[in-house]
């Protein structure tokens, strides 16, 4: 059997007709709620807002009235009530009696059951008594209870479908990335075309600052251009001929042309769009606990009370209005009154307090799948570290101080947009050392820069730079391998015959990291870094961080099949991080944690978003999403305790409609107080 996309439920695919087909693949539905619901989101959003507030609005006016002895004179006994309470039963209630229907049609049975078969009792027995006094042994009605249970059950509603309608959101900024045109060499001369239109094999040209259109390989020029928000890769990788580039990227400095391998669908960007469709389609929902809950007993309280009037009024001999009494008593002790609250009240309260810690939680399923999370998957660049490289060593190794080493790679560095150039030039204004403009400068593509300055020249740049000018660094090499075993890029200083100093670069660890690490593996989860950076980086910063398992090299499509291959091993999985390469990773995982600094894709995939992008609120989300739950699960207990414990003594004639009203005031006012608790909650 299918599932319904929206709420989860199953869906027999052979006898319904509530489906749809979107981009090649079918869905299938259990009601035409969810149908509109999954195909017009903003519509659907829109007028359930709308009815919320009518349905709230008369709700409380029709609870005023019951406690207000003052009737207007046109108006006689509950009549006034019943003029309130009805458009709420009959208009914002009419989802709940088509989604009963629809149930009813798949032979199932789910929350729109419950609260239409509670409703309606209570609606019905009011009006019997409005405008038949007499006719039932009670003179009691409750069209407030009726009221405020549709009310509150929409405003449940309309919080999940708040948190559930960005999905499509992201995908569609995931397609926003890709430029619209490319600069196509056809027949020798340059022309603008489409980027649909492109061909495998098309000579493409690409200016400096524009963003590579397609996948493709270098056939002309050399330029840096930054992959980061595919391979989360902070510095800009060296391209020059024979390399691959990749489309979405962007071109740093250079003009390159470059000949076209993939287009259209086969393009990195589209398969990243692809397994983000996937993950947020094919993924089991979380089964509602309510959902399953109601499946067995709104059918059960149904035949209970079906059987109490039969057995009083055709067995036992009693009379109709006894009967019908013990039918009435049953049915409203079973009314979800607090079922209607129990969990929109503790998600409401939950959120709440998260948003005061700068946590957002995006719907009451990602707090279920926190309490089964044993494995939290990060994200290194951006996530753990701070996303940009930064100087961390200087070292003279020449008649020069520190300070006049760094001064003199910050003037080489002057006119460069090369990101560890401006790491450098950064470093030098945090000093506050004087940066003087070189007398002359030629950057040296792939290798570095060469500038004189009064009248010395200098070298500022790579190995390769150093061999390629005939400058010994042998006798440097063990120091330049123990920075880079730490993870570090390191820049050399020369003059014309000699090595002057080493100016070590790399994307450090955040501030908080350390921290978020230890507190996670106290709570007993393995910690796992994974990076499409080089191994040799990312275990450095595992190792400064506490993390024992790594892994690195990892592509965007090969993300999410880590987090599968976690998931196959048994594991539950959360994966925090904060770029678009993260997106699939972050559909896929059991639970995605999005930083806030992070794309609004990340944000829009993850389903708890770390709004101050500090990572100690992991912990304080996966904490207060798992104390949430399980007010969530103690509400739902309380919710049925006292109707389901007074369902026999009900059918037994025992407690009428009044008593049963009663419990359910009681059961509320539980739920009530036990979700108020969670206000205390306070993050370590």
């Amino acid at each position: 059997m299918a599932k319904d996309p929206v709420c989860g439920m199953y869906v027999n695919e052979k006898t319904t007709n509530l489906k749809a087909t979107v981009r090649g693949r079918e869905y299938y539905f259990c009601s035409k709620t969810c149908l509109e619901t999954f195909l017009k989101p903003e519509v659907e959003l829109r007028n359930l807002k709308m009815l919320t507030a009518f349905s709230m609005i008369l709700g409380v006016i029709v609870f005023l009235l019951a406690f207000t002895p003052l009737t207007p004179p046109a108006f006689t006994g509950y009549t006034l009530q019943f003029l309130v309470a009805t458009p709420v039963q009959f208009v914002a209630g009419m989802r709940f009696y088509r989604g009963t229907l629809d149930a009813i049609r798949n032979k199932s049975a789910n929350m729109d059951s419950l609260i239409a078969v509670g409703t309606s009792t209570a609606w019905l027995y009011s009006t019997i008594v409005t405008f038949f006094p007499g006719a039932l042994p009670s003179s009691e009605v409750y069209f407030d209870t009726a009221s405020l249970i549709i009310a509150l059950v929409l405003v449940g509603r309309t919080l999940e479908h708040v948190a559930k309608g960005r999905a499509s959101e992201a995908v569609r900024r995931l397609l926003d990335l890709q430029p619209s045109l490319a600069t196509v060499i056809r027949n020798g001369r340059e022309e603008q075309v489409p980027v649909e239109e492109v061909n495998v094999g098309d000579l493409i040209l690409v200016k400096p600052g524009e963003k590579i259109p397609v996948d493709g390989e270098v056939v002309e020029g050399h330029s840096p251009v930054d992959e980061k928000m595919i391979t989360g890769e902070s510095i800009p990788v060296e391209k020059k001929v024979g390399d691959e580039v990749i489309g979405a990227t962007i071109n740093k400095t250079g003009l390159l042309k470059f000949r076209a391998t993939k287009v259209g669908a086969d393009t990195t960007l589209s398969q990243i769009i692809n397994l983000v469709e996937e993950a947020q389609s094919t993924k089991a929902p979380v089964e509602r606990l309510v959902d399953r809950i109601s499946s067995y007993f709104v059918p059960i309280v149904i035949f209970i009370a079906v059987g109490a009037f039969v057995g009083w009024y055709l067995i036992a001999g009693r009379s109709f209005g006894f009967a019908l009494l013990a039918f009435v008593a049953v049915l409203i002790i079973a009314c979800p009154c607090a079922l209607g609250i129990a969990t929109p009240i503790a998600l409401v309260t939950g959120t709440g307090k998260g948003a005061e810690n700068g946590i957002l939680i995006k719907g009451a399923e990602y707090l279920e799948r926190s309490r089964r999370i044993d494995a939290m998957v990060f994200d290194k660049t951006g996530t753990l570290t701070k996303g940009e490289p930064s100087v961390t060593d200087v070292i003279s190794l020449a008649d020069l101080s520190d300070e006049e080493t760094l001064r003199i790679a910050a003037i080489a560095e002057r006119g460069s947009e090369h990101p560890l150039g401006e790491a450098i030039l950064r470093k030098a204004e945090e000093r506050g050392l004087e940066i003087s403009d070189p007398e002359s400068f030629e950057a040296i593509p792939g290798h570095g820069v060469r500038m004189t300055f009064k009248g010395s020249e200098y070298l500022l740049g790579n190995r390769r730079l150093m061999t390629d000018k005939g400058i010994g660094i042998n006798e440097y090499e063990d120091r330049i391998k123990e920075l880079e075993g730490d993870g570090k890029t390191v820049v050399l200083l020369a003059s014309k015959q000699r090595v002057m100093g080493l100016i070590a670069v790399a994307d450090l660890p955040k501030k908080e990291a350390k921290e978020a690490v230890e507190s996670l593996t106290r709570l007993g989860l393995e910690v796992i870094m994974l990076s499409g950076d080089n191994k040799r980086t990312a275990e450095a910063i595992a190792k400064q961080l506490g993390i024992g398992k790594v892994i690195a090299e990892v592509l965007p499509w090969e993300k999410s099949e880590v987090i599968k291959k976690l998931q196959r091993e048994g594991k539950s999985v959360a994966m925090v991080g904060d770029g678009i390469n993260d997106a699939p990773a972050l559909a896929q995982a059991d639970l995605g944690i999005a930083v806030g600094s992070g794309t609004d894709i990340a944000k829009e995939t993850g389903g708890i978003i770390l709004i101050k992008d500090d990572l100690k609120d992991v912990v304080t989300a996966i904490k207060l999403s798992r104390r949430t739950l399980s007010k969530v699960k103690q509400n739902l207990f309380w919710a049925f305790a006292y109707n389901t414990a007074l369902i026999p003594a009900a059918a037994l004639g025992i407690i009428s409609p009044i008593l049963a009203a009663g419990a359910m005031a009681m059961s509320s006012v539980t739920v009530v107080t036990n979700t108020l608790l969670l206000r205390r909650f306070r993050p370590e």
